[in-house]
């Protein structure tokens, strides 16, 4: 975060500022002005910006964390942390909290967000759960060699809860997400999923549940209009039933 500059973030970018309130503190996060730039017009499906938004999900996910005593001892992993939200939340209300993202775009997002909510203690890499993954639980060597390109966040000791909100999309994440799973959860650790109810997230727990045992509560979120969005929030803990 030394290096970043949110005056170069500015140029580079147009952006919208979006303020809310969690854990009785107020944030303010920077959002895109327009998803265009961010569209591949060859591929309108799979480059679709979906880290552009603020997503009901990820503010869901947010309150919970905002409401967990922090632990130094306790290491958080968010994965597919888009815009920040979850990550600077989580930071600010004293978690050791590190955020993961794949597009480059989204990182510049989180960073400036952080840097603009004075949130340096929020560490924030890149991450492609598509990668080969190096177990870190031996020093088996890397299928790829030494120079291959790799799944990690940085951490070998793991991670004693790892989150993600909105992150369900495509049934050709779910083997990768298994393993990202297998390989960072600490033993005894717990992973949190909050993601609105679609047929796809339904899917992925199924079959999640061959290796975790798996509680789902359903959050409803009503806006100014009285529109509902259901939120399914999900744990997930090492032990099939």
């Amino acid at each position: 975060m030394d290096s970043f500059s949110l005056e170069s973030f500015h140029r580079q970018y147009e952006t919208d500022t979006v303020e809310m309130t969690i854990g009785g503190r107020r944030f303010r996060l920077l959002t895109p002005k327009s998803i265009d730039p961010f569209i591949d017009p060859n591929d309108l499906l799979r480059g679709f910006p979906l880290w552009a938004k603020i997503w009901e999900a990820s503010w869901v996910l947010a309150d919970y964390l905002s409401g967990i005593p922090p632990d130094s001892q306790r290491s958080l992993l968010e994965i597919g942390g888009g815009l920040g939200l979850v990550g600077i939340v989580a930071a600010s209300f004293g978690h050791r909290m590190t955020t993961t993202e794949n597009n480059p775009d989204a990182l510049q997002f989180a960073r400036a967000n952080a840097a603009l909510n004075g949130c340096s203690s929020l560490r924030i890499v890149p991450l492609d759960w598509h990668l080969p993954i190096r177990d870190n639980r031996d020093d088996a060597p890397h299928p790829g060699g030494s120079d291959a390109r790799e799944c990690n966040t940085g951490d070998e000791r793991g991670y004693d809860l790892i989150v993600g909100s909105e992150v369900i999309y495509h049934q050709r994440d779910f083997e990768p997400l298994e393993n990202l799973f297998h390989n960072q959860l600490k033993p005894g650790g717990e992973i949190i999923i909050a993601a609105a109810m679609r047929q796809i997230f339904a899917d992925f727990l199924k079959k999640m549940q061959k290796r975790f045992r798996i509680s789902a509560t359903r959050k409803v979120l009503r806006s100014a209009g009285e529109e509902e969005t259901r939120i399914a929030f999900c744990r997930m803990s090492p032990g099939c039933h």
